[in-house]
């Protein structure tokens, strides 16, 4: 399995490493693709070396597409073309999309959500409506919907990247993960 995480200046540390930590537990491929640089600085001032410049990795193969949350990576994620298409071209081809944080906002502007379950940090409801009105927006840590998962921010951080796990490696690796990490 191979999963792309896209990130920019001011991504959310915790959600972003969670993430690829806990997959690459997992024994999944993670690509940490920086929009720009090499080296990028994260919303707490922790500065991550990418794997890969985005443009070298996105026309690749992918599983799935994680968007980390973080301001205003959230937002560079939203407004960034190359995302939109990335995010499109999984979600079209019925691969799995994942976003936390303020980053579903990205999903709801790139037009994937509709009709969907969905949650993200509080206050992001209303931006995340008004470019996707047919969503059904949700107040639980991780919503799992089709092939969409999202989740809130850094506290659910762990129990959204062991949903991404259960999703692309099954429920009997999560739980795995999940004991050697002593997430119980």
């Amino acid at each position: 399995m191979r999963v792309i995480v896209p990130f920019s200046e001011g991504f959310e540390e915790i959600e972003c490493l969670t993430v690829v930590d806990v997959l690459r537990r997992a024994d999944v491929e993670v690509c940490l693709a920086a929009l720009e640089g090499e080296a990028v600085r994260g919303r707490s001032q922790v500065t991550v070396q990418a794997d890969a410049a985005l443009d070298e990795v996105i026309d690749q193969a992918w599983d799935m597409v994680v968007l980390p949350g973080g301001l205003p990576n959230a937002f560079t994620l939203r407004d960034d073309a190359r995302v939109r298409r990335l995010v499109r071209r999984l979600a079209e081809a019925g691969n799995e999309v994942a976003a936390i944080c303020a980053a579903p906002v990205a999903l709801a502007a790139y037009g994937v959500i509709g009709g969907k379950r969905v949650t993200s940090y509080p206050g992001t409801d209303s931006e995340i409506s008004k470019h996707e009105p047919q969503v059904t927006y949700c107040d639980d840590a991780v919503v799992e919907d089709a092939h969409l998962v999202t989740s809130r921010g850094p506290g659910t951080a762990m129990a959204f990247a062991l949903r991404l796990v259960a999703r692309l490696c099954g429920e009997a690796r999560a739980a795995s993960v999940r004991q050697e990490l002593l997430a119980d």
